[in-house]
């Protein structure tokens, strides 16, 4: 179960329902799942919803805990390099790439921190009985959880990075094996996969944003594409983003004042 733990110096934060158009509300409501949800009539925490659009004109409903995250201290427990989870995938020739169902929603909310993340709409208030997405230390708990179920696979079988699963091998029979065993696992703690998003015995796949395979590892050939086919900045707001963009993905931190545009000079 999930914990929220609260900071004793911090208050408690309620949001004030925010304006939303009609026809998006519609689309809100439509991703409510009465399973995930409960309601609240008297909550110390309550936030907003905020709409993000997907694909195919319809909104996820995300959940704004901005307030509740910076009164919740900071879970340690970590995940894994991602660079360290690719390279432990070279040597092997079959791979199948699994992603949870509904991801952080499989983990329940303890009983006592349910309310916490109480959410406010034109409907009512509701709070999370499984643990929702935005919350401060969701991807730690998650992790937690995987590493407790597939302690004895990880690094040797299977690779884990969250709801990210991956089997590898050698040989066909040894593929099944691992998957049998997988499965039966996931059985036991009742985790559920997006068949959708699962791909089973491929010579190569995705991984994290990696091609893996037999040869090794691969750079994915459509995020190149991407940074070829972008088009170059033309105004002072352009160029400011285009540079901040770059510093972010270089991991560089940028001071104020002159300090940045040498920085970011740099990082050009």
């Amino acid at each position: 179960m999930h914990r929220l733990p609260i900071r004793e110096e911090c208050k408690p934060v309620q949001q004030k329902l925010r304006r939303m158009r009609p026809d998006v509300v519609l689309k809100i409501k439509e991703e409510f799942d009465a399973g995930f949800l409960h309601v609240v009539k008297y909550s110390e925490w309550v936030a907003n919803i905020v709409p993000v659009p997907k694909k195919m004109e319809k909104v996820r409903m995300c959940v704004n805990y901005r307030d509740l995250n910076k009164a919740s201290p900071k879970d340690n427990f970590p995940l894994p390099h991602i660079d360290t989870l690719v390279d432990n995938t070279t040597g092997y020739s079959l791979f199948s790439f699994m992603d949870g169902f509904s991801g952080y929603n499989q983990i329940k909310m303890h009983p006592e921190d349910m309310e916490k993340t109480t959410f406010i709409t034109l409907w009512g208030t509701f709070c999370y009985k499984v643990m929702p997405f935005g919350l401060k230390n969701a991807g730690a708990t998650y992790q937690r959880a995987m590493v407790t179920i597939f302690h004895d696979m990880m690094h040797k079988e299977i690779e884990v990075y969250v709801d990210d699963m991956i089997a590898k091998s050698r040989i066909e029979k040894e593929h099944i094996e691992i998957l049998n065993k997988l499965f039966l696992r996931l059985r036991k703690f009742q985790l559920k996969l997006n068949p959708v998003k699962c791909t089973f015995g491929a010579q190569s796949g995705k991984l994290l944003g990696f091609v893996v395979n037999r040869k090794g590892i691969e750079v994915d050939l459509n995020k190149v594409k991407v940074i070829q086919e972008l088009p170059p900045p033309h105004t002072q707001k352009e160029v400011r983003g285009f540079l901040g963009r770059i510093v972010q993905a270089l991991g560089l931190q940028v001071s104020s004042g002159v300090d940045s545009k040498i920085t970011a000079g740099q990082a050009c």
